[in-house]
């Protein structure tokens, strides 16, 4: 009877190969530079909303008004003030995720915010509203990242 040792495993050649690439990725992809993409991502798409509520430095535009009374109909909240609530949100929240402070409760308000408009004002966006969305469930998952005000101040 023969018997024969095991040799040790050793990777294809073409598995090496993506071995290596995966690791490249994931070192080129930490993080922090995922978080910050993210964050500057929404932070954008929440920006420019916003600045298309305003004239000038802040003034509500009569239009925003209008807008929230006859296309958005909101339950519940008057029309009036779900124009002021969304503007000052969409505002500040994007500042704060391009600050990456207070960054997952950030997120979790346009989270929020997102769900809304999927739910009660355009129900057919889903696929631009799912693609916020899983970024935002990023941002509130992992945080702001060591590029954030929240790792300065919070030290997390």
């Amino acid at each position: 009877m023969t018997t024969t040792t095991a040799l040790p495993h050793r990777p294809l050649p073409a598995q090496g190969h993506l071995a290596r690439l995966r690791n490249l990725a994931e070192r080129a992809t930490p993080h922090s530079l995922l978080a910050l993409a993210n964050r500057f991502a929404i932070a954008g798409i929440f920006w420019m909303s916003a600045r298309t509520k305003v004239d000038g430095w802040f003034h509500i535009t009569d239009s925003t008004y209008l807008l929230f009374r006859e296309e958005y109909r909101l339950p519940v909240i008057p029309p009036e003030w779900a124009a002021q609530m969304a503007t000052v949100s969409e505002h500040l929240f994007a500042v704060l995720l391009v600050l990456g402070l207070f960054t997952r409760f950030s997120a979790l308000a346009l989270l929020g915010m997102t769900l809304v408009i999927q739910t009660f004002v355009y129900p057919d966006a889903w696929p631009t509203h799912l693609s916020w969305a899983a970024l935002m469930l990023y941002l509130v998952g992992r945080g702001g990242g060591v590029l954030s005000l929240d790792r300065l101040l919070f030290k997390r």
